[in-house]
């Protein structure tokens, strides 16, 4: 049973067909934020006929780049792209492509990839972070997704780091993501996050922040493994040094928790695999 995977991020979006566990296509495309919402599903509709026409797909994953309301299958919003707020992606998707369509946030998704076929597996329970235009997080436990009650589980972007901080897009203050993401690193210091991390001074000074958020995970959660995903984590060794070593500083002192901090192993696919496994909880 072949099955459509889809990944919605504020910088880019990609799709797979994947057929017995395997890629048998793939195509990412940058997003057009002036484009919004109709622009968005225009280009994924175009990129699955043309696959559909050659290709028999049965069922459909979506990893959306903002809050979904998982029980009803709805995007909540999208902080990053505009016109999403409240839109019932999983109905509209559903009846354009014919088939049947399930979708949750992207970090959720991306753990549910990471765990199953990348760098968390056997890892009990697993903390997912997506590190790229923003910034979520997904949380893996007995091979499931914990989602929270009303589907917000995992949000660690929106903790608040420094209340007296810059304002995020959320509206509050100090986020995580405020301070750590994609969109706002090159915001603030005019460069984007692969070129300001080529200086050691300011990976240094990145990981202190980063560090403290993922703390607030540690302290939590327990994970077995942080699985870093998304575009920054690309960075590699030159970020992930710094940051275990500043977690190790960071972390309480009497704490036996496990530091235990990882790069995503599926690299831009963690989405997509965790699209396809995502759509075999379809009935």
């Amino acid at each position: 049973m072949n099955t459509l995977a889809v990944d919605i991020g504020g910088t880019k979006f990609s799709m797979a067909v994947f057929s017995a566990g395997r890629a048998v296509a793939r195509e990412s495309r940058r997003t057009d934020r002036d484009g919004g919402r109709d622009w968005m599903l225009g280009q994924i509709l175009e990129i699955a006929h043309e696959w559909m026409a050659r290709i028999p797909v049965a069922r459909c994953g979506v990893g959306f780049g903002g809050p979904v309301l998982f029980a009803e299958q709805r995007v909540a919003l999208s902080t990053h792209v505009g016109g999403w707020s409240d839109f019932p992606l999983t109905a509209w998707l559903a009846g354009a492509l014919k088939i049947p369509v399930l979708m949750d946030n992207d970090a959720n998704v991306g753990a549910l990839g990471e765990s199953r076929h990348g760098a968390g597996q056997g890892a009990n329970p697993m903390f997912y972070m997506t590190l790229s235009t923003g910034i979520g997080g997904g949380i893996i436990v007995d091979g499931k997704v914990v989602r929270g009650a009303d589907s917000y589980a995992g949000e660690i972007g929106h903790i608040s780091l420094d209340r007296s901080g810059p304002e995020c897009l959320c509206g509050a203050r100090g986020c995580f993501e405020r301070l750590c993401c994609g969109l706002w690193l090159e915001r603030d210091h005019g460069r984007p996050a692969h070129e300001l991390l080529n200086d050691p001074g300011f990976t240094a000074r990145y990981a202190v922040d980063l560090a403290a958020g993922l703390k607030a995970c540690i302290m939590l959660l327990n994970p077995a493994v942080i699985v870093i995903g998304g575009g920054i984590s690309k960075a590699g060794e030159k970020l992930f040094g710094p940051l275990r070593q500043e977690l190790r500083r960071q972390v309480t002192a009497w704490s036996r928790a496990r530091i235990e901090v990882q790069p995503a192993s599926l690299g831009d696919d963690s989405v997509l695999y965790g699209a396809m496994e995502l759509a075999n909880e379809l009935p």
